[in-house]
């Protein structure tokens, strides 16, 4: 027994200097570079800088687990595995690897990038940093981040406060949220940091969303607050009916819709087509309309989405109008604007939510 139990630590041992030694020739190749390409005078090599991760999270691990395998590293031979593991799991957690992949992709525009990356293609980087970056702004940047609902274009009033959400910075004890009394930080919040904000309390947010009715208010609220999605963890969540009356995903606690889903495909959609499509590089300029073009018109597809699947869901509730033959309600009118305020029947406000709106 004590035999079998020094052959498992040296194997144990064994598996984790061979995955310690695995890891840093993979390592190495990241600060390398490759040279892909048939070498001959007539054909232009392509340098690629490969990129390596050191998680331990199979997908993010840059080949780790394939040349494990390949040094006949697997499941058949347990006890090596194990050591390789444990080697994988120290680097990652001394290197917050994991940790940096999540820091990396935790806002929509993130994971947008990369998806417009992958779908226009390297051709891109044929220009220069400048003209990139003129075209991935009209393709990509403005028309995603614009129609994720973080900020209000319309609206700038109150400087692009989204509708139904308070702002950051209101004065403190102020009965209406919707002004701000620090004008920078808001800014930097909402067009920076990519934050929405919390929901106003529901007369408020009436007032600016006129059709909103406390049961979808309340479903909201729930939905925000307490759901916390497959994962469990409310790090991915969706809802079919936000305060609009739409679909609505929330990644890591930031709204993504169709109208944005929309602009992306769009718009690198259409870069992607025009690059691929074009034997000679077109202009910069070209290509940057065209972008933009393309995200307009996802856009706008999106936005039709939205507003089909909310006539769908807005006619399973009461109108104003069977509000106020059912429960005798008022319709107000405030700032030009005609809101009710009557409850829904059997509509109520789950536990808590009062306390996480403004």
């Amino acid at each position: 027994m004590f035999q079998q139990l020094q052959n498992i630590g040296q194997d144990i041992q064994k598996g984790f200097q061979r995955g310690v030694a695995i890891q840093d020739k993979l390592a190495d190749i990241k600060y390398g570079q490759v040279v892909e390409g048939s070498g001959s005078k007539s054909s232009k090599d392509k340098i690629t800088r490969k990129r390596y991760s050191h998680s331990v999270v199979p997908g993010l691990a840059g080949g780790y687990y394939g040349a494990l395998e390949e040094a006949g590293i697997t499941a058949s031979t347990p006890a090596q595995l194990t050591g390789a593991l444990g080697a994988r799991l120290l680097t990652d957690v001394a290197d917050d690897a994991s940790r940096h992949t999540y820091w990396r992709y935790n806002h929509p525009m993130a994971i947008a990038d990369v998806a417009a990356e992958q779908i226009i293609g390297d051709r891109i980087y044929n220009y220069d940093s400048a003209q990139r970056a003129v075209i991935e702004l009209a393709a990509v940047g403005v028309p995603v981040s614009a129609s994720l609902g973080v900020f209000d274009i319309t609206n700038l009033g109150e400087l692009g406060r989204p509708k139904g959400f308070a702002q950051s910075y209101a004065e403190e004890g102020s009965e209406d949220r919707r002004q701000t009394g620090q004008v920078l930080p808001e800014l930097i919040d909402r067009f920076a940091l990519g934050r929405q904000g919390r929901p106003l309390k529901f007369e408020t947010a009436q007032e600016d969303i006129p059709g909103l009715t406390k049961q979808r208010y309340a479903n909201y609220m729930n939905y925000l607050y307490n759901e916390k999605g497959p994962l469990g963890v409310g790090v991915v969540k969706g809802t079919m009916e936000n305060l609009q009356g739409e679909p609505e995903l929330r990644i890591v606690g930031f709204p993504v819709g169709l109208q944005a889903a929309g602009a992306l495909a769009g718009g690198a959609g259409a870069t992607g087509a025009l690059l691929r499509g074009s034997k000679n590089l077109p202009r910069a300029r070209t290509t940057a309309a065209v972008g933009a073009g393309g995200a307009l018109a996802g856009a706008a597809m999106g936005k039709i989405a939205n507003a089909m699947l909310a006539t769908q869901g807005q006619s399973r509730l009461p109108t104003i109008q069977e509000y106020q033959n059912s429960a005798g309600g008022i319709t107000k009118v405030k700032n030009g604007k005609q809101y009710d305020e009557i409850v829904e029947p059997n509509a109520e406000f789950p536990k808590g939510l009062y306390s996480a709106a403004y």
